[in-house]
């Protein structure tokens, strides 16, 4: 392996590093994109059973800061208590929430798209070694064919990691997108809930 590294030239060290930091990033989202961490199971339940607790605002904090699942629901019931639109409130933090669990997928997105450009590039570099070495002297076809193969290590290499980036890019978007469903679905239920309760509290106001 490393004869290859060492005879594909300096093009391949920049696809060595970005696939490093894909993989890198691969297994920091994996980790980070455990549902049970994001969406705890009962969490939504649990704050509708108690919901007199979160007048206090430090429960609501404590909630906030709980969970992805959490934090939405903290910012419905603060809305609530302010007056605010509930819904309006949860889906716009449901947008923040969106956009920290894509935290560097537009990083690995890039790799998989580049990736097959640099190992172009460590081929043509390659390629334009060969020829300029033909000019000088007479090489063999054998050398020639060899200087080939060395090239297109680099076009090899960057399919090796654009591929898996691209794969691993996807899965984690769905992923992503299944999370986001989930905590839809747990959010409804309060949602409503503050809803009916705001209605009943303007009736007697009205009147």
């Amino acid at each position: 392996m490393w004869s290859i590294i060492t005879a594909a030239g300096w093009p391949i060290w920049p696809l060595i590093f970005a696939s490093v930091v894909a993989l890198a990033i691969v297994i920091e989202r994996i980790w980070a994109l455990r549902p049970s961490i994001l969406v705890p199971a009962n969490l939504a339940q649990e704050v509708t059973k108690t919901l007199p607790q979160f007048a206090e605002k430090q429960n609501i904090s404590r909630l906030a800061s709980h969970s992805a699942l959490g934090s939405i629901l903290a910012e419905g019931l603060t809305a609530h208590m302010n007056g605010s639109d509930v819904a309006l409130a949860m889906q716009e933090k449901a947008e923040v929430v969106s956009k920290a669990l894509e935290k560097h997928l537009d990083v690995l997105a890039l790799i998989a798209s580049a990736a097959p450009l640099m190992g172009l590039l460590g081929t043509v570099v390659g390629m334009i070694d060969i020829f300029a070495a033909q000019g000088q002297a007479v090489q063999s076809p054998e050398a020639i064919a060899a200087g080939i193969a060395v090239a297109l290590y680099n076009t090899a290499f960057g399919l090796i990691v654009a591929i898996p980036a691209l794969v691993a890019y996807r899965l984690l978007k769905m992923r992503i997108g299944q999370i986001l469903d989930k905590i839809e679905q747990e959010v409804q239920p309060l949602e409503q809930l503050l809803l009916v309760a705001k209605q009943k509290s303007a009736k007697p106001a009205r009147s």
